[in-house]
Parts: structure tokens; sequence; C-alpha cells
């Protein structure tokens, strides 16, 4: 399914144009209108190109935050996101979405219309206001809800949809617009078993037979590490670690940043994690003295 929709091609703006999907954020500090601190403060990151790139960390660590910094979505007090060697800023709303798609946790969308016509709205910046349909637009269409695996949901209402539906739905049209940058934050939260696999398939094709760049921000650090090449561990806004996922899931690093006590093992799936039980104030963290625990703690 998934493997035959990517082999039919890509017709999207970057394709055409060479871009490399190249995605940088240098330095940002990012806050919320109104505060009186920064969430993130200085801190880089590069999504390698047509990599699969991870972001964890505790609930409240930043993580959402810094992804809706590289997605435009909350401006930089200071530093800088670039997309194929140009800064964002300098990019008009249907250019920039041409070159970076969202899948966010406050996708909203009338509940009367069909998956097919959601899907569809995910071919606005390449058409003019007045422009039908065109044939690359239905394919672009075939092909995203064919590797979300919601064909089956295609003429459905999408109020007649379970939340897991939906956010096949929402994933079907951030992949029609064809881009060479794809963000999704949290996109397994509150979903049953079946649609997180369903939705870690998706990605995981996108990793292996695409030119894709991702960045996922995820709450399960076990998906993360069996999904990335990357992984990037944020604490108070800072980040702590990043490397691939053996690198960056270590004991150390979870007593240290999720304040758990576990048990790592390493499996051909990536590695695997066995919580033991929470950390406790002043407990010493296992490994305190491992480099990759304490890397990158102010970001570059």
């Amino acid at each position: 399914m998934a493997e035959n929709a990517l082999e039919s091609g890509r017709g999207g703006s970057g394709a055409e144009s060479g871009a490399d999907g190249s995605l940088t954020g240098e330095e940002l500090v990012l806050q919320y209108p109104g505060t009186d601190e920064p969430v993130v403060d200085g801190e880089s990151i590069t999504a390698g190109s047509g990599a699969v790139t991870a972001l964890v960390g505790p609930n409240g660590s930043g993580k959402s935050t810094l992804l809706k910094g590289l997605a435009d979505q909350l401006t930089p007090t200071e530093g800088s996101v670039v997309v194929d060697g140009r800064d964002i800023r300098s990019l008009g709303t249907k250019e920039l979405a041409r070159k970076l798609g969202l899948l966010s946790q406050e996708s909203t969308s009338p509940d009367s219309i069909t998956v097919e016509e959601l899907v569809y709205h995910g071919r606005y910046p390449h058409r003019g206001f007045f422009e039908s349909v065109t044939e690359d637009d239905e394919a672009a269409v075939d092909r995203a809800i064919a590797l979300a695996g919601c064909d089956h949901l295609r003429d459905r209402e999408v109020g007649q949809l379970s939340g897991g539906q939906k956010q096949l739905a929402w994933i079907a049209m951030v992949l029609a617009q064809e881009t060479d940058v794809l963000l999704l934050d949290e996109p397994t939260t509150f979903l049953d078993l079946h649609h997180q696999l369903a939705v870690m398939e998706i990605i995981e094709t996108l990793r292996e037979e695409s030119e894709i760049t991702v960045v996922v921000v995820l709450h399960d650090i076990q998906q993360a590490a069996r999904l990335a090449d990357e992984m990037v561990a944020l604490r108070d806004g800072e980040i702590q670690a990043r490397g691939t996922p053996e690198e960056v899931v270590t004991e150390a690093l979870l007593a240290e940043v999720f304040e758990i006590e576990a048990e790592v093992d390493l499996t051909p799936r990536g590695p695997r994690i066995e919580p033991l039980r929470p950390r406790r104030g002043g407990d010493e963290a296992p490994g305190t003295d491992d480099p990759v625990a304490r890397s990158d703690g102010g970001g570059g």
C-alpha cells in the first residue's frame, strides 16, 4: 500500500526545484506573549535531510515549543530558522507551505466535509485562488490517502470518524502538500494502540522510501527510539543530548532527564526500555560522568 504510493513519485515543488529538505534553527529564543521568561533560550538544532529527527522530553520540556518555532507558528525573539537555505521569515505563506508541512495538536476542520475534501485542502499551496483541480492535484491526493492508509474512509464525513481515523486523515492532508520537510507534533498521543502503530508505520515508510525530512515530537521515548535516525532530548527548554537512539537512550539520560530508573537493552529495533521506578529527589543518576548524558546542554 504505502510502498506503491511512494513508488508512483512525488510531484511537489521541492522535488522540481531540487531543494534539499534541510531545516536548521540557530540559537533560537522562543517565548510566548505575556510571559516573562523564554521557554527555549538560545538552542540550535539541525534536522538531517531525508531523515527522521525525534524531539523527546518530559512534559513542559519545550519540545512542542521548539517545533512551533521551526514551523513559524511562534516567532523567535532571537535566532533564525532556515529551510532549504532560506530564512523562513523571507518566505510568503504559500511559498513556505510548499516547503514545510505541519501537523499540530490543534488541527480542526468542519465535521461535514469528507476525508477526500479535507485532503484536497493540502493542495492549496500549489493552486491559484481561481484554479480548478488538476491531474497533479488528483494524483497527489490519491498518493497521500494511500500512504496514510485511509482510502476506506475517503467518502466518510470527518465528524463521523474516531480520533485515530481523524489523525490518519489529517496526516493524509499534510502529505498532500508534497513538502520536503514535515513537522509532526505528538501524532500518536491519545490514540489507541492500533492507530499508534498505523501512524508509526507511516513515519517508518517516509524514512525508508522517501527523501522527506521529518521532525516529530513524541511523548513516548520508546516509539521515538524505534522510529528516529536522530533523537534530541530536552529538559527545561535546554537540549540535554542528541545523537542516534543508541547514543541518547541510556540509563543515565533516563534518570537525569525523565527522572526514572530504567534498564536499557539494545535490540535490532533500537533500544528497549524497561521502566523500573520513579527517581526520588536526591537520588544520584547512574553514570553521571557519561559524556552523552551530559552533552549539548547549551545547544548548538
